[in-house]
């Protein structure tokens, strides 16, 4: 059999952004080693917890395939750890001489916390786990460890390494020499698929609840040569989108702004995903945004300026509005993060957050629990903060001083109809026009859908996206119904009611470029028009127009008429 070593991970779910780029770039820096490459076939392995059938079995089934394993590399994460500690003693059962390196989040956080590996390796891997294999090749029988960032596990019998407090991370390599995953072929484009892009590595901020609130105070960035080239090579495999790896994307404007020139002069037809700051968003850069396809995802996690500084979020409301009112004066795609159960939150502060967020009209609000992660300045002052938590994955919150056990549920369950009626139903055009006509916070509204979906028997420990859009819009107008009814404003519901079934056709045609056809009960004009965001006049002032209306992919963008 030939000797190989294999990079593995457990993907946290079937999509376009679940890719092994971290198994990748360890793969990709091994075969740079000819000493490594000599020896070995370098191989990545990866599988999603989502495929059918998931189980221990068919991981270890995926990865030997008839090859004599010789290092078993697993990428360790939040999502995954329970199965790769399996995964790795079923690995060690087959082939005893394996050596198992492990890597990750979670060996970065506690690389002392494994039962199943010979060795962990803190912080970013390419370069350390490059030498500990040149190391073991040249001397297998070395009775230490001197890699900054390599740790001895428990099943290493020959190493001296042990515990110590505050252990040293693994140097970060020259991003100016790394090889890129993607343009030596170790990890391979598919058509029509995605890819993560990396453009750079650290971050200048030091949020509690993140990874990074240890690291350096510093960005490293990936040459500029690099990223054109995986440009050039995205747009010729004609993947259809790019998640981009910047945890502040528009950290250095003048970077940012030159990025977006080459995407739109390199990869105009590919839609990427940005996470950014919305107090550093100015005119020239909103612009900049707004001539690619493209959409930011800005961590807001809370409007409580005390909360975030007991987090060490920086967070100035004035140029966040700001932001924002630039993002959608020039018409960019944008959505929000929120964290509920944060330290010195309430599930009212909660709440106002939420009103915060949904009345800039966001494209989308994804709501989180807090994970309380380990290697973060967060879980080392847990005890300060009177916070308790899942002490395994995902370390989810499970109390703090403001918010119990009740709140957290009650918070769990406001955001889970948050994102079902607003995110996945697409609510964006209409929403706080409803908000409006009913008197009520955008947060009161979302609870009173919770309480519709109680009702109604619809679980609400299901994933969102299990929805199909169809039903939500179907459960959208049944509610609205009840609310109006409820305040007798009958007269309300129909135009409420065309609003919803027009844009949602639109947004049928914008998701999928596919053909919808609606019957209305006024001139879509009207219902695009700017009356239509005061009910009451819509009511009072605006004919009834019978019609049948089809929206269809024009060649200017999604467009509509009418065919009855």
């Amino acid at each position: 059999m030939q000797k190989v070593i294999v990079c593995f991970t457990v993907l946290v779910e079937s999509s376009p952004q679940a890719i092994p780029l971290g198994s990748g770039c360890i793969a990709s820096s091994l075969k740079q080693s000819k000493l490594i490459s000599d020896k070995y076939d370098v191989e990545i392995v990866s599988i999603s917890r989502e495929e059918k059938d998931f189980s221990v079995s068919k991981c270890i089934d995926k990865i030997c395939c008839n090859n004599e394993i010789s290092f078993f590399l697993p990428g360790i994460y939040v999502w995954n750890r329970s199965v790769i500690e399996e995964v790795c003693a079923q690995i060690k059962k087959r082939f005893p001489n394996c050596i198992i390196i492990g890597g990750g989040p979670e060996c970065t956080a506690n690389p002392f916390g494994f039962t199943n590996i010979d060795y962990a390796v803190a912080g970013q891997g390419e370069a350390a786990c490059r030498e500990l294999i040149e190391q073991l090749i040249l001397n297998p029988d070395f009775k230490g460890i001197n890699i900054q960032g390599v740790y001895a596990g428990a099943l290493c019998k020959n190493c001296k390494s042990k515990a110590v407090p505050g252990f040293a991370l693994a140097k970060i390599p020259d991003l100016q020499n790394l090889s890129s995953p993607y343009l030596d072929g170790t990890l391979e484009l598919k058509k029509e698929g995605g890819a993560l892009w990396e453009l750079a590595r650290g971050c200048p901020f030091k949020c509690s609840y993140c990874y990074e609130s240890k690291g350096e105070k510093k960005i490293h960035y990936f040459p500029q040569q690099r990223l054109e080239k995986e440009l050039e090579l995205f747009a010729a495999k004609e993947i259809n989108q790019v998640f981009v790896l910047d945890p502040t994307y528009n950290a250095n404007k003048e970077r940012a702004l030159e990025l977006l020139k080459l995407i739109k002069q390199k990869a105009p037809g590919i839609f990427f995903y940005f996470e950014a700051r919305a107090e550093f968003i100015d005119r020239n850069l909103a612009k900049g945004f707004a001539q690619i396809p493209c959409s930011l995802q800005i961590g807001l996690q809370s409007c409580d300026e005390q909360v975030l500084q007991i987090v060490h979020r920086g967070f100035d409301k004035q140029k966040f509005l700001r932001g924002v009112n630039i993002l959608n004066q020039e018409g960019v795609n944008f959505g929000f993060d929120l964290i509920y159960g944060l330290p010195g939150d309430s599930l009212n502060g909660f709440k106002k957050s939420i009103d915060f967020a949904l009345g800039l009209y966001p494209n989308n609000l994804e709501l989180f629990p807090l994970s309380v992660l380990p290697g973060t300045d967060l879980y080392d002052r847990r005890h300060e903060l009177k916070i308790q938590f899942l002490e395994t994955p995902p370390y989810s919150i499970l109390g703090t001083e403001k918010m119990g056990c009740l709140e957290l549920e009650k918070a769990r369950v406001i955001s889970f109809a948050t994102r079902l009626f607003y995110t996945q139903g697409r609510a964006v055009p209409w929403f706080n026009t409803l908000c409006r006509s009913l008197k009520c916070r955008p947060s009161q509204l979302c609870d009173d859908f919770a309480k519709y979906l109680d009702d109604k028997k619809i679980n609400n420990h299901l994933d969102c996206s299990n929805f199909e859009f169809e039903r939500i819009m179907e459960m959208q107008i049944d509610f609205v119904k009840e609310k109006f009814l409820s305040k007798n404003m009958q007269k309300l519901f129909l135009p409420m009611e065309n609003l919803i079934k027009l844009n949602g056709a639109f947004s049928c045609t914008v998701n999928d470029g596919s053909t919808q056809t609606v019957n209305l009960n006024y001139h879509p004009q009207d219902l695009f028009s700017e009356y239509a965001t005061d009910l009451n006049y819509f009511a009072k002032n605006v004919r009834t127009y019978n019609c049948k209306v089809k929206t269809f992919a024009g060649n200017n963008g999604p467009d509509w008429k009418i065919i009855k």
